[in-house]
């Protein structure tokens, strides 16, 4: 692809050309070299969207919470783009897209623009494509684009690093409400969501968050609302859009946004920068003559592994 063709790819997705749009996500997704070209380009024009991650327990009907949303936003007229985060498949590396299938209602919106991705074994639960798609919806338009995350729990950590505002749903009747918090994922909380508020033991998730919330040692600035909603009859979702948007305002009148707007381009940076250096390892360990003999060294216990990890990353340092 030449330099004149970089640019209209770019002019096309910023023009909030749909099938440009899903051809580039496509092609970064597949980490082709074309692709970051094109979004070099689209880079000074993102910033716009409103990035809310909704995270939590497989089962506690984030899809439909995620859904209902969507609805809410698109009656406001806002564009909305959707980032339904799935498990790998262990065959084909790609996303199985049950979530992206709960949400076909929406599927002939020209207004919402719904995406599936795998997390291609990142272990804070999104892949490098995950900011790389947040980018690509931000520039075509998107007013809100909401990530909906797999669900595994205390390694999904990434979102708070992705997102402006994040959203951690629970229900009530899973189990130990104490092993819930020890989880760690509701430190990550910018809104507690205690969906499916219509069954017993609502009342005793929302003691318990109010609890826990009472027990920090410094008030926050921002102490995340507790919204209750039962997604599948849309009760508490106006409430819950209502808390986005004070998140929202609260970000721009506070510190706060500056310090996620460095949180978020160091993790960006910092993911670009190990995964450089992995290629670089692997392509020199498998490559070359130098990097065959020490791999084979290791599998020979001639040499520790921990000796030619430090040796392999000299050598690909200097090169």
């Amino acid at each position: 692809m030449k330099t004149s063709a970089y640019h209209q790819a770019a002019a096309a997705v910023l023009a909030g050309d749909v099938r440009a749009s899903a051809r580039l996500m496509r092609m970064l997704d597949d980490r082709m070299p074309d692709a970051a070209e094109v979004l070099r380009l689209l880079y000074a024009h993102t910033g716009r969207a409103q990035v809310i991650g909704i995270t939590g327990n497989p089962g506690s009907g984030k899809s439909t919470l995620t859904s209902r949303l969507i609805g809410q936003w698109r009656r406001q007229g806002k564009k909305v783009g959707v980032l339904a985060v799935d498990p790998s498949s262990p065959f084909s590396g790609g996303a199985i897209l049950g979530d992206r299938i709960r949400m076909m209602e929406h599927a002939s919106d020209p207004g919402v623009f719904i995406r599936s991705l795998a997390t291609r074994g990142a272990l804070g639960g999104l892949s490098r494509s995950t900011s790389d798609t947040v980018h690509v919806m931000d520039a075509m338009g998107c007013d809100v684009v909401l990530i909906e995350t797999v669900g595994v729990g205390q390694d999904e950590i990434d979102i708070v690093r992705t997102a402006h505002t994040t959203v951690v749903v629970l229900v009530p009747g899973l189990g130990d409400d104490i092993q819930a918090i020890k989880a760690g994922i509701l430190e990550i909380a910018d809104i507690f969501v205690v969906n499916k508020a219509d069954l017993d033991g609502a009342d005793r998730t929302v003691g318990d968050l109010r609890g826990l919330q009472m027990l920090l040692s410094e008030m926050p600035p921002w102490i995340p609302p507790i919204v209750r909603t039962v997604a599948a009859r849309g009760e508490g979702v106006e409430e819950l859009v209502e808390q986005l948007g004070h998140h929202q305002q609260f970000l721009t009148t506070h510190d706060a946004a500056q310090e996620r707007n460095l949180m978020r381009a160091r993790f960006v940076v910092s993911n670009l920068v190990r995964e450089g250096i992995g290629q670089r390892v692997d392509r020199w360990l498998g490559q070359t003559s130098d990097g065959q003999a020490l791999v084979a060294a290791v599998a020979q216990r001639q040499l520790d592994p921990y000796t030619a990890a430090d040796q392999a990353e000299l050598r690909t340092a200097a090169a």
